[in-house]
């Protein structure tokens, strides 16, 4: 699936996503990331700013020791800076502006940082890799950048990619609500016509038998309804799935693994303060346990809480 140039848009007086951060560690699983990020369709221009980061250990030993040390960190350094070039190479000819960075800290932070200074729209991260000194990329620092990073996040699994000339298969969990109807909305914001299948779950939970011919039901199919309604401007492939289950999560993991998804897409509602973001349970029960990649989508509902922050500010300037 090649990059799709298509005008740029806005919905709903947003603007798209246009300015994506990709970190990456030199390994193959993180170049295979840097690849599904160049298949994935998108609205042009998109501005991709490529960093891998290395971290310098200070450890109290011997001078031979110190030694080692500083050579294997050097050696990082230079193994990033290929790898950085490659990724680089990935996208020559697409409609994509790529800047490349090498970063030097605690991994995890470093990226986060990154992405509130270049406020980025979307940070992706490998699940999986490894350097020569620590361990980068990996489930706990991928699950560290989901968790604080100030914009949307999408974590790439390379094993549950497709094959070359297989269709992308997405999965969004929905129900309606402000989060999934931001995420919706931020998945319309790239054009998913062609090889792509994007499946609407909506999982309700509780249900039984005394509720079975309650409005309850009706609600939540004409939600579904409404989602395909909006997805089908920018897809050709759009079907609807009515789970009962009285876990979300688990539900949503048993239809990624039988259905072969490979993107989950979920909306997640922002923490306590602006600059700090807590998974909420059910993302982070997913982003944990499905063996495919996970798209936690931020932004919509960030620029909300803005836009009615701004609003009380005013009122209360008023009075």
């Amino acid at each position: 699936m090649p990059l799709v140039n298509w005008d740029r848009i806005s919905f709903l007086g947003v603007e798209v996503m246009r300015n994506v951060l990709l970190a990456i560690d030199g390994s193959k699983p993180s170049e295979e990331t840097a690849k599904f990020v160049a298949r994935l369709p998108h609205f042009d221009p998109v501005d991709l700013t490529v960093v891998s980061v290395v971290h310098r250990r200070f450890v109290h030993a011997s001078y031979s020791t110190n030694e080692l040390i500083e050579k294997a960190y050097e050696q990082d350094r230079a193994n990033a800076m290929k790898s950085l070039e490659r990724v680089a190479l990935l996208f020559e000819g697409a409609n994509v502006q790529v800047k490349t960075e090498l970063l030097e800290g605690v991994v995890g932070e470093s990226i986060v940082e990154k992405a509130k200074e270049i406020k980025a729209d979307l940070v992706v991260v490998g699940a999986t890799g490894h350097s020569q000194i620590s361990r980068m990329l990996l489930g706990s620092i991928s699950d560290f950048v989901a968790t604080h990073a100030p914009c949307s996040v999408l974590v790439v699994r390379p094993e549950g990619l497709p094959a070359n000339g297989e269709p992308l298969k997405v999965c969004l969990g929905y129900e309606g609500t402000g989060p999934c109807q931001a995420a919706l909305e931020e998945l319309m914001e790239s054009p998913w016509r062609g090889q792509t299948e994007l499946n609407v779950v909506l999982v309700a939970a509780c249900l039984n038998d005394l509720y079975a011919d309650s409005n309850c039901v009706q609600y939540y199919k004409k939600e579904l309804a409404r989602a395909k309604e909006q997805l089908e401007e920018v897809s050709d492939h759009v079907t609807t799935h009515f789970l009962e289950d009285v876990h979300y999560g688990e539900a949503i993991t048993r239809f990624v693994e039988t259905h072969g998804i490979n993107l989950v897409v979920l909306g997640e509602t922002p923490r306590s303060q602006f600059s700090r973001f807590l998974l909420g349970s059910t993302s982070q029960y997913v982003l944990r346990h499905v063996p495919c990649s996970v798209w936690i989508t931020r932004n919509r509902m960030i620029e909300g809480l803005k836009h009615k922050r701004v609003e009380s500010s005013s009122k209360t300037a008023l009075s």
